[in-house]
C-alpha cells in the first residue's frame, strides 16, 4: 500500500522508520516541519523525520503552511491509499482529509489527553496506565472515530523519557497492525463527554512551589528534561526523589542532610533532593551547593 507520512520529532521518525522496514508498506511521500535554528549559535537543523526521509530516498516536503492552497494542490496529485500522521505540528486542511483517509497516532487512551502534551500529563496526574491511540482524523483536535487502543502500565517512578520511549514502541506496532488491518476495523466515535484536554507546556510550566511533595515529584517526572524544575530563586533541582507524602512543613525547610542527598520539607510532605543548578553555574551535588551556601537544617533551601 502506498502511504503519505507526516511526523516532525522522534517520535514521528521511529514510526517512519518501521513503516519504511515493512515489506508491503511504500511510503510515496514525507511531509516534516522546516529546518529550524537549534542552540545558542542557532544552527539551523532539519529535522530527524527529514534526515530519515533523504536516508531512503523518499520525496521529501517541507511547507511552513500546509493550508497554502499551492501545498495543497502539491499534495493532491500524489496517489496514495492512506495518510500517517504522527506528531507533525500543522493543522490538515479539510481538502487533505479527504484525499485519503488519515491515521493519526496519539499517545493516550482518547478521549483523555487531547492535545500537545499527553504523555506529560499522564505523569503529572500520577495515571497507573496510558496507551496510544490509532484515530481517523477529522477537523477537530484529536476528536477522530478511535480505530485502535493499545494500553500500558505506568510505573510509580517512571520518568517521561522512559514512558515516551514505551510509547513510542507501542505507537510503531499499533501503526502497523491498523495499516494492515484498516479494511476490517470498525471506527468507533469518541465520547465528548469524557474529554480532557492538555495544552503546550511552557518554561513557566517547571517552576516549583513546594507545596505538595506528590505533585512536586510527579512534575519531577512528566517536566525532566524539559523545562525541568526550578524554584523561584532560579535554582534548579536535577535530580530528586519522593520521600514522604506525610508532615506539614514550611515549604523549603531543611529537615536533613546526609552524605548525598538533603530532605526538604513541602507544605504537605517531603522530597529527597539529590543534584542541583544554581543560576549560571554547573550542576553540582545538593551538598556542595549547601555547603557553599552555608545552609543547614532547619534553613529554607533558595
Amino acid at each position: 500500500m502506498n502511504i503519505i507520512f507526516m511526523g516532525t520529532p522522534d517520535y514521528a521518525d521511529k514510526i517512519l522508520n518501521r513503516l519504511i522496514a515493512t515489506d508491503d508498506i511504500d511510503i510515496v511521500a514525507v511531509y516534516t516541519q522546516p529546518d529550524k535554528p537549534v542552540g545558542r549559535k542557532r544552527v539551523l537543523t532539519p529535522p530527524v523525520v527529514k534526515v530519515s526521509a533523504l536516508e531512503n530516498t523518499i520525496a521529501l516536503y517541507q511547507p511552513s503552511r500546509l493550508r497554502d492552497e499551492a501545498v495543497v494542490a502539491e499534495l493532491l496529485t500524489i496517489d496514495c491509499d492512506l495518510i500517517v500522521v504522527a506528531a507533525y505540528g500543522q493543522i490538515l486542511p479539510q481538502k487533505v482529509l479527504d484525499h485519503a483517509p488519515c491515521i493519526n497516532l496519539h499517545a493516550s487512551i482518547l478521549p483523555q489527553y487531547r492535545g500537545a502534551s499527553p504523555i506529560q500529563q499522564t505523569l503529572l496526574n500520577g495515571d497507573a496506565e496510558t496507551g496510544v491511540t490509532a484515530m481517523l482524523m477529522d477537523a477537530g483536535l484529536d476528536t477522530g472515530a478511535i480505530l485502535k487502543i493499545a494500553r500500558l502500565s505506568v510505573k510509580d517512578d517512571e520518568m517521561a523519557v522512559t514512558l515516551f520511549d514505551r510509547l513510542t514502541a507501542l505507537a510503531c506496532e499499533v501503526t502497523v497492525d491498523v495499516l494492515h488491518d484498516f479494511e476490517t476495523l470498525r471506527p468507533v466515535p469518541q465520547d465528548d463527554a469524557l474529554a480532557t484536554y492538555c495544552t503546550k507546556i511552557t518554561k513557566a510550566d517547571g517552576e516549583m512551589t513546594l507545596e505538595d511533595a506528590q505533585s512536586e515529584y510527579d512534575k519531577y517526572r512528566a517536566f525532566t528534561p524539559w523545562p525541568g524544575l526550578f524554584l523561584s530563586s532560579g535554582l534548579k533541582l536535577k535530580e530528586l526523589r519522593l520521600e514522604s507524602t506525610c508532615g506539614v512543613f514550611t515549604p523549603g525547610e531543611i529537615l536533613e542532610i546526609g552524605d548525598e542527598s538533603a530532605v526538604v520539607g513541602c507544605a504537605l510532605g517531603q522530597i529527597r533532593i539529590f543534584r542541583v543548578q544554581p543560576p549560571s553555574k554547573k550542576e553540582m551535588s545538593i551538598i556542595a551547593y549547601l555547603n557553599g551556601r552555608r545552609l543547614s537544617v532547619a534553613d529554607i533551601l533558595a
